[in-house]
């Protein structure tokens, strides 16, 4: 393992990525030495701020350390989907993908660094004032909205997935991710995976998912948060390991698994993100339903079903995530917490699977 006395380093080699932006990318100019630091947030793919002797910075993402479930952490797709979407929704530019593991160990891209503010914890979400939280709960589901509204024809990706039978392959998928992962037994688990393989929706029409939209996976308008101003709009969506052509409800359903409505107990499904949005101004689960439906014409009378499934296949991928913590094969806070929320998960998924009936 990476040694840990130089934890910044863990997963990345600066110099040997400096070697390969000389040659893939001479455009960026980058001047060595380059520095790289972690940065905190998500618990799976690793992202780094890079930065040159020119004190230019870039930001880079790489897969986990150690264990890699099967089709998962594909920095190509990741990087093909947010290349694609560049001008449609608000997304990093994208400047090079790496697909040669021997540079650092596993495949990586480099992409722009956007100003702005990553909202993750209570206290953000209490220091906002209501104009604020509205402001960005609206934008928030405004941007998902536009998301699926996109042609994925029009922006080169109608190859980017198979949505026939997407519900039923994700059913499968997560269920084989389960089996890869276990280290324990989870009760009630696989019930609820039959249980929603046999009420799954008629999916109404495709579209281009995020596969992880969550208010932590975006970044809001540098400064508007600071300055006072009420209107704190989406800069970047990041985060698109898991994008795929499916069932937009997929996406809205995920959005509702880790929203926490104003005035209400903090979920806390992860470890930073307990309490977030149950604050003065954010809009309440009804009223982002309500949003979307208006801005995109879905009939949500399923939604129950979509919520369940995200529970599942949340506590799933936190199960992965509990796995490779054990194994010592992660690297950075908040995974020793993973495993403890997977069995709530299943308990509340199940809860909301029995609302379809």
């Amino acid at each position: 393992m990476t040694d840990p006395a130089a934890p910044a380093l863990a997963g990345l080699d600066p110099a040997a990525v400096a070697d390969f932006l000389a040659t893939a990318a001479p455009g960026l100019g980058v001047r060595v030495p380059l520095t790289a630091t972690l940065i905190a947030g998500g618990l799976s793919n690793l992202t780094y701020e890079i930065r040159d002797a020119d004190d230019r910075t870039w930001i880079l993402r790489r897969p986990p350390l150690g264990h890699v479930l099967p089709t998962a952490h594909d920095m190509r797709r990741e990087f093909r989907v947010i290349s694609a979407l560049h001008g449609r929704i608000p997304v990093p530019r994208v400047y090079v993908l790496c697909e040669d593991a021997d540079v650092i160990g596993a495949p990586f891209y480099v992409m722009e660094k956007v100003d702005g503010v990553v909202l993750r914890t209570r206290e953000q979400g209490a220091a906002l004032t209501p104009g604020q939280a509205r402001s960005v709960s609206e934008s928030l589901v405004d941007v998902l909205a536009a998301l699926h509204g996109v042609d994925p024809a029009a922006v080169g990706l109608a190859d980017f997935g198979r949505p026939e039978g997407y519900l039923y392959r994700q059913l499968s998928r997560w269920e084989r991710q389960y089996a890869a992962s276990q280290s324990r037994e989870i009760r009630g688990l696989f019930e609820l995976g039959d249980g929603l393989r046999a009420a799954v929706p008629v999916t109404q029409r495709s579209a281009i998912l995020h596969g992880d939209y969550r208010l932590d996976n975006v970044m809001v308008a540098p400064g508007s948060v600071d300055v006072g101003s009420d209107e704190v709009s989406v800069a970047a969506v990041f985060d698109w390991e898991m994008s795929t052509l499916g069932d937009p409800l997929a996406d809205l359903g995920l959005l509702l698994t880790y929203w926490e409505d104003p005035g209400h107990p903090a979920k806390g499904i992860l470890s930073t993100g307990g309490g977030l949005t149950n604050h003065e101004g954010f809009l309440n689960s009804r009223d982002i339903v309500e949003r979307y439906q208006a801005a995109t014409g879905l009939i949500v009378d399923d939604l129950d079903w979509y919520v369940a499934f995200s529970h599942y296949k949340l506590a799933v991928i936190l199960e992965g995530i509990h796995y490779r913590h054990e194994q010592g094969l992660t690297y950075g806070e908040g995974f020793e917490q993973a495993g403890a929320a997977v069995p709530s998960l299943v308990d509340n998924g199940r809860r909301y699977l029995e609302r379809t009936r």
